[in-house]
């Protein structure tokens, strides 16, 4: 079973606890990491660096970040050694499809103020079931972000 941790803001709370009910529906292993309750004032790395972390430590997971934009909660992950978060807020979703394919994405971030909860739902059906390529030009490029 596919391990996917969650976390947001504020601005994402409601959309992330939609996701994690959606993933645990679609038989995903779901690790919510925060937060809890709904508190205007929070500040997303204080759950988004902790998710981050998470994901790099368990090979093969995935993470799904929630924000208002998707950019702070991108940048927070992107900050773990082995994370490559991608951010996705509307529009063509095949730049969800390339950032696995051409990146082994492992996080989405995703911007709550810019998507509907279906919109959401496909970007990360399509996130978790795209695999990475592969590909010898790939595998060197993100062998050297991690380096």
């Amino acid at each position: 079973m596919m391990k996917v941790f969650l976390a947001s803001d504020h601005a994402g709370f409601e959309l992330k606890n939609t996701l994690a009910a959606y993933l645990r529906a679609q038989k995903y292993d779901v690790e919510d990491c925060g937060p809890a309750a709904l508190d205007a004032q929070d500040d997303y790395p204080d759950y988004i660096e902790p998710m981050a972390k998470k994901v790099a430590q368990n090979k093969g997971s995935f993470g799904i970040a929630v924000g208002g934009s998707g950019e702070g909660e991108a940048m927070a992950a992107n900050r773990s050694l082995g994370v490559r978060a991608a951010e996705y807020y509307g529009g063509n979703l095949d730049i969800v499809k390339v950032a696995r394919e051409h990146n082994n994405a492992n996080i989405l971030s995703l911007g709550a103020r810019f998507i509907n909860e279906e919109h959401a739902k496909e970007a990360v059906a399509l996130f978790l079931a795209t695999p990475f390529s592969g590909a010898e030009r790939h595998a060197r490029r993100i062998k050297k972000l991690d380096e």
